[in-house]
């Protein structure tokens, strides 16, 4: 059986000092699995993954990163631990060109720069052609796998992904997420908030469903498609 990387219990967080957007999230991320975060807009979503990656404070429950309970941890803590991130908005710097953008990832293991960003050119050669481009000049769809490679350079053992496809043309978002199936073959763990939510539960191995703050719904990215009740109140809406 695959051991869980993450595991959040009775997690809860917010913005505002008492007053928590999540309320009580129970959540397990395992070794190589794909797991899809779905829900209506202000269900917590993105705010999940800002808890997890300690940019908000946590006011209740408790996260744990390879069976080890963490508490006042910061983000960069995380990433050395294994975590990546790739946020919505404002994931790569628009005036620095790609290398430059990918040499910022690797801040935290600078001895195997070389084939860091050698791993990063071959995945994605779109990124190696451009590398002295300016990442401002890039398309949508190629911010987004110049902020994959950023987050897989530090060689994570699991990747939290905000809203991959938002904005995105049809050919861009397959282009992404072709990217991350390949990034989970090579035996990443993926969580991934998206808000096309039938794309994103045809595409995981297991999915939860948030609702105000709490988990609603959760089963395998199938059985969620297929369940009457997370049809008629959300997929039909998103």
């Amino acid at each position: 059986m695959n051991k869980a990387i993450i595991e959040v219990n009775g997690l809860a967080a917010g913005y505002v000092k008492g007053l928590n957007i999540l309320q009580g999230i129970d959540l397990v991320i395992k070794e190589k699995e794909i797991i899809s975060i779905i829900g209506p807009n202000g269900a917590g979503k993105s705010t999940l993954l800002k808890a997890i990656m300690g940019l908000i404070p946590i006011s209740g429950g408790r996260l744990y990163i390879n069976g080890n309970e963490l508490a006042n941890f910061k983000s960069h803590e995380l990433i050395k631990k294994g975590i990546g991130y790739v946020p919505q908005v404002a994931n790569v710097f628009p005036s620095l060109t790609i290398e430059e953008n990918l040499e910022i990832g690797l801040w935290t293991n600078t001895k195997n720069s070389k084939e860091g960003k050698k791993e990063i050119f071959e995945m994605f050669p779109i990124l190696f052609e451009k590398k002295r481009e300016k990442a401002g000049n890039l398309s949508g769809g190629q911010r987004q796998l110049l902020a994959l490679g950023r987050a897989l350079i530090t060689k994570p053992d699991v990747l939290l992904l905000d809203e991959p496809s938002a904005g995105l043309s049809p050919i861009a978002i397959d282009e992404v997420f072709n990217s991350i199936n390949e990034i989970n073959n090579k035996g990443v763990s993926i969580l991934l908030v998206e808000q096309n939510a039938k794309r994103a539960l045809s595409f995981c191995d297991r999915g939860y469903v948030l609702d105000q703050g709490k988990n609603s719904y959760t089963g395998t990215g199938r059985d969620l498609l297929d369940d009457p009740n997370v049809i008629d109140l959300y997929l039909g809406k998103l």
